[in-house]
């Protein structure tokens, strides 16, 4: 009897679909098959909330609440280097103390590291902190509506088609005062799944990676179907900032970034603090 696909949800971020491609459409020898539902990854930290996919893309900064029912996998994530988050406004050098910023999310790495850097940078502390969706976020800013928008992954190359100024990257703050990557999305996957299939799917996850480095352009059709009429130069550049050797394996920086961000967070008070044990593979 064939084995159920194992159900994932991931964005059709090119990065997401340059790493899945080969194990999606069967090309990783022995791998577990997937059914594969696209999410943007503020819907999908919250399907790992509720505990509704076997394997998930999220925001590392959900992990606080999920680790108990989902572990981390060692790859297949986003973590990287002059990669982060920006604060963008209409005018440059604005003064954010008291001012409306616009996110994407409140249970998303942007996020943390865009009040980690508010707790350093912005002594009389920000205002209000409204949620939009992000594709109007950039807008918002340009027409007035909130004092400045942090924005991700492709915002980073087009803002300037709206007017705005970078008035801060929060990947540069991060790194600055920690030397580490900055910690971006995360996939995770049940527990129950057991250690052997677990074992199995990061395995597969890697060679996937490798796939598509080895053989870019069979990844092209795929990454251009799903990234939302995005310029292929722009998403050859989003997958060359997010898809690196920290995708193939977390490793010792990786994992202490992870970590990093977390321990840094709970202790402003953003999110629960991590068990000793909590970021170990199955």
């Amino acid at each position: 009897m064939t084995p159920q696909p194992l159900q994932i949800a991931f964005s059709p971020c090119p990065n997401d679909t340059f790493v899945f491609d080969a194990l999606v459409h069967g090309r990783v020898p022995g791998a577990p098959g997937l059914d594969v539902t696209f999410a943007d990854i503020d819907i999908t930290n919250g399907m790992a909330e509720r505990g509704e996919f076997d394997v998930l893309k999220v925001s590392y900064a959900v992990l606080p609440w999920v680790l108990d029912e989902y572990t981390l996998l060692p790859c297949g994530g986003a973590l990287g280097r002059s990669c982060g988050p920006l604060v963008l406004s209409k005018e440059p050098g604005t003064d954010l103390t008291g001012k409306t910023v616009a996110v994407p999310s409140e249970r998303s790495t942007a996020y943390l590291l865009f009040r980690l850097w508010a707790a350093d940078v912005v002594p009389g502390g920000v205002g209000e902190v409204v949620v939009l969706p992000f594709h109007e976020i950039m807008p918002a800013v340009r027409d007035g509506k909130v004092d400045a928008g942090l924005v991700i992954h492709e915002a980073r190359f087009t803002y300037q088609n709206y007017g705005l100024h970078c008035l801060a990257d929060m990947g540069e703050h991060w790194e600055a005062t920690t030397g580490l990557p900055i910690p971006l999305g995360a996939i995770i996957a049940k527990r129950s799944l057991g250690t052997e299939k677990l074992q199995l799917l990061a395995e597969s996850i890697r060679r996937s990676v490798r796939m598509a480095w080895d053989d870019p352009e069979t990844s092209r059709p795929y990454v251009l179907a799903h990234s939302q009429e995005m310029d292929p130069a722009v998403a050859d550049q989003h997958i060359g900032l997010y898809v690196n050797e920290f995708t193939a394996d977390l490793g010792d920086d990786g994992y202490a970034a992870v970590r990093g961000l977390l321990t840094r967070a709970a202790a402003e008070g953003l999110v629960p603090p991590l068990g000793q044990h909590a970021l170990r593979f199955v």
